[in-house]
């Protein structure tokens, strides 16, 4: 079975640490974030990984020039234009010639959904679309669903206002799709599945849900970045080739490759990617360090601070909430 994932976009919450790279070429622990979805979905069944690529796409063709990753086949796509959502799904089914039943993800979303039981509720309700639900205490940032009991979805309302949300149930961007799902984007059209193409779906009443209570992080912004690496290392993980000072304080970190952490420094909650480098005294708090990026002696991070590669913080300074180099990061 093909899987077509969405790794197109420009990261634009994560920079500076996307500025030269996809955010699913980052690093979660020891591999790229894209490894941990594909492995995942490999175990599920997929044979084929079909990218929907669209924001520096060499960089997946230079990570994985046998056109293989985590032991699953790739086939690569580039949009012409952003698509949105359902349009990037369709060009690129169109592209990879997918037949039948797939599955399309979001390619930030970190999960251990099981897709069995997925495809299980979808073949049995013979729908177009069927997508995966999980719990969350504030559904606003969401697609907010809302299911009756065998599953039938009867809503599906994209991030809605605090006053329109009926259902704490929310999709976390995994789908089981027929390709009929598709036929209201235009070819080559720019559509959002998410605001076009499940509202009518729901009308057909041709789309089912299925909650999971399973593991999932959106790994889109720095919060939820740092919160997938220290959820997959059960609380903090050092790569064997990091040095770390035998009087540093390392608490519920990452630290990757080649990163170094100079003596008396502090680290909690926080993630070093490979070869940066933490001077001495350091104060790091939640924050990011790219990579190869230099920390002074006694400088103080916190509030998900997030330095860029190579990028140079001076002995003393105290960074709160910022990104070096600063840029936009909003949308």
């Amino acid at each position: 079975m093909d899987a077509i994932i969405l790794v197109g976009g420009f990261g634009t919450r994560l920079r500076p640490l996307t500025l030269s790279r996809p955010k699913q070429m980052l690093p979660v622990l020891d591999r790229p974030m894209i490894e941990h979805v594909v492995g995942h979905l490999g175990t599920q069944g997929i044979t084929r990984a079909v990218l929907s690529l669209g924001y520096r796409p060499d960089a997946f063709e230079e990570a994985y020039p046998q056109g293989r990753c985590a032991g699953v086949e790739l086939f690569y796509v580039v949009e012409p234009m952003p698509l949105d959502t359902a349009g990037a799904i369709a060009f690129a089914a169109c592209k990879a010639k997918v037949q039948g039943t797939f599955v399309a993800v979001n390619g930030d979303v970190v999960h251990r959904f099981d897709l069995t039981a997925l495809l299980d509720l979808h073949r049995q309700t013979a729908a177009r679309a069927t997508i995966a639900l999980a719990p969350v205490p504030d559904p606003s940032r969401y697609g907010v669903v809302v299911c009756r009991s065998d599953g039938l979805v009867e809503a599906f309302v994209e991030k809605p206002s605090e006053d329109a949300v009926y259902s704490k149930q929310i999709s976390v961007g995994i789908y089981v799709l027929e390709l009929a799902a598709l036929q209201s984007v235009p070819d080559g059209g720019r559509a959002s599945i998410e605001r076009e193409v499940f509202p009518l779906l729901v009308e057909q009443g041709a789309m089912y849900g299925l909650s999971q209570d399973e593991f999932w992080v959106d790994a889109g912004t720095p919060a939820s970045y740092l919160d997938v690496q220290l959820a997959l290392s059960e609380g903090g993980w050092a790569h064997p080739e990091a040095q770390i000072a035998t009087d540093a304080v390392v608490i519920d970190s990452v630290v990757m490759q080649g990163a170094v952490v100079g003596a008396k420094a502090r680290i909690v909650g926080s993630a070093l990617l490979p070869g940066a480098h933490v001077g001495a005294g350091v104060m790091l708090d939640r924050s990011i360090v790219g990579y190869g990026a230099q920390i002074g002696a006694r400088a103080s991070l916190a509030n998900l601070t997030v330095v860029g590669d190579a990028e140079v913080v001076h002995q003393g300074e105290v960074l709160v909430g910022q990104r070096r180099p600063a840029g936009d990061s909003t949308s």
